[in-house]
């Protein structure tokens, strides 16, 4: 029995789909599969990349933050004095009250406690006290501001809370100045 050159050919087109099959079912079909799930994992991991990324960058943010005010702090600290502020806003008020032109009419400091919440107290026991000072002067515009700038030049933080002036006829030249302050003074003390 001869095989035709038309059935030779349709052999080796069946062996060569059949060859194909086996190549797509048995080698292919595996493949694209493990490289569908190593694209998969690809992609994962980029997004996990991606966020360390922007935890790195936020850390890098946070810590410049943190240096930041950590310098504020210590410059704070060269500035603040402790458990002296109050003698020293009273010799400043004493250096700057000219009777011609600053006059101290009442003078009333109330002092407040601040507490620190629980979990803060550590190893140094600071006790905070606020200090709002209500006076009452009678000053020129001019001393006024030289007394104000002075206030922003003392060795701690002095808050101008609240400011009136007024023109009073009976004090002329002299304005009626009615100021708010509070200071916070820091005394150390030990357990």
């Amino acid at each position: 029995m001869k095989i035709k050159s038309r059935e030779k050919l349709l052999i080796v087109l069946a062996i060569i789909a059949g060859a194909i099959w086996a190549f797509d079912k048995f080698y292919y079909t595996p493949q694209s599969g493990k490289i569908k799930t190593l694209k998969d994992e690809t992609k994962t991991a980029d997004l996990k990349l991606n966020e360390y990324l922007q935890y790195a960058q936020g850390m890098e943010t946070v810590e410049a933050e943190i240096a930041g005010l950590e310098r504020d702090i210590q410059k704070l600290n060269e500035r603040v004095l402790k458990g002296e502020e109050f003698r020293v806003f009273l010799r400043h008020l004493a250096r700057e009250s000219d009777p011609l032109q600053m006059k101290i009419i009442s003078l009333i400091p109330q002092e407040e406690k601040i507490s620190l919440p629980e979990g803060k107290r550590g190893t140094l026991a600071s006790q905070f006290k606020r200090v709002s000072i209500q006076m009452v002067l009678h000053s020129t515009y001019n001393k006024l501001g030289a007394y104000l700038k002075g206030i922003e030049e003392l060795p701690f933080f002095v808050n101008v809370d609240s400011l009136q002036i007024e023109k009073n006829e009976e004090i002329q030249p002299l304005l009626k100045v009615t100021m708010g302050l509070s200071m916070y003074i820091i005394s150390l003390s030990e357990e």
